[in-house]
């Protein structure tokens, strides 16, 4: 081969390495910034890109897509000087690849600090329970005030989360302590209160039962009350009719009388608990003519009265 051969070898070769240099392509969730001389020219997006060779070249690949940043664990003191430890995630993507390429010097080391030190910021004006308990409100701070600081560098912060919260080994102790006695506690007023509302329901159903009870001695006194009054109204009126048979000159009435009560003596004697033999002396032929006065004065009761002339 002459040495014009040799040239034309050469001229393909530097035009094909000129079309490499000139050709790139960019992958799918990527943006590369084009510089000229060093200085910012153009971006190239996603698929193949025309960049003019030995003038211009690839300045920053950033990548467009979320990406997650682990915190690593730190030491925080909270408003009321307890000691935790504390660490997180930050989710964040790049909105404007010019800014994150040439507004901070590694973007995503700024990121951490600036994470890491509103960390401190947050949970330094928080007292330990507010910490441990209130997440929400700390990953709504910290993604208020991370975001807002990272605006300038065309990135937004999406998320950022509070992963672990551990207090200290002995305010572990001290916190299982105070749940306990607070469940101790619980545990003592309700008993309490159970007794109390078991004494209520009990006192509630004596007062009732007395009520009932003296509503039912009340109405057994007025039934007492009524059968007394009928009993002496009845003997009233049996009186008063032996009166008028003895004003009548009935001797069988006062018979009547004597044997009625001779009875019930005699079975009030017969029923009692205490008695078990009677030894009674007593005139069969009186008690046999009180109980034919008494045959005599029904029959006079029955007998129809005579007609006045």
């Amino acid at each position: 081969m002459d040495v014009s051969g040799y040239f034309v070898l050469g001229i393909v070769i530097l035009a094909a390495v000129t079309l490499f240099m000139g050709a790139k392509i960019v992958p799918q969730g990527f943006e590369w910034t084009v510089q000229r001389f060093g200085r910012y020219r153009t971006t190239l997006k996603p698929g193949l890109g025309i960049i003019v060779p030995y003038v211009d070249s690839v300045g920053r690949k950033i990548n467009m897509m979320e990406q997650v940043l682990e915190v690593p664990s730190q030491e925080v003191i909270t408003r009321d000087n307890a000691v935790i430890r504390v660490d997180g995630i930050v989710f964040f993507q790049v909105l404007d690849a010019v800014r994150a390429a040439y507004e901070v010097n590694n973007l995503e080391y700024a990121i951490l600090n600036l994470t890491t030190t509103n960390i401190r910021t947050v949970l330094g004006s928080m007292d330990l329970d507010e910490s441990l308990s209130k997440r929400d409100v700390i990953n709504s701070k910290l993604l208020g005030v991370v975001d807002e600081a990272t605006h300038p560098w065309g990135v937004k912060v999406t998320r950022i989360e509070i992963k672990d919260i551990t207090p200290p080994m002995d305010l572990v102790e001290a916190m299982a302590r105070q749940m306990k006695a607070e469940r101790d506690k619980r545990a003592a007023i309700l008993e309490a209160e159970g007794l109390r509302q078991a004494a209520i329901l009990k006192a509630e159903g004596e007062k009732q039962a007395a009520v009932l009870e003296a509503e039912g001695r009340r109405e057994s006194a007025f039934k007492d009350a009524e059968a007394r009054e009928r009993l002496a109204e009845a003997e009233a009126k049996a009186t008063h009719m032996v009166s008028r048979a003895i004003e009548a000159g009935g001797v069988q009435a006062v018979n009547y009388f004597v044997a009625q009560k001779y009875v019930d003596a005699l079975r009030s004697i017969g029923i009692a608990p205490n008695q078990k033999i009677i030894f009674m002396p007593m005139e069969v032929s009186g008690v046999l003519g009180s109980l034919g006065g008494i045959a005599e004065l029904a029959k006079a009761a029955l007998a129809p009265e005579p007609k006045k002339p």
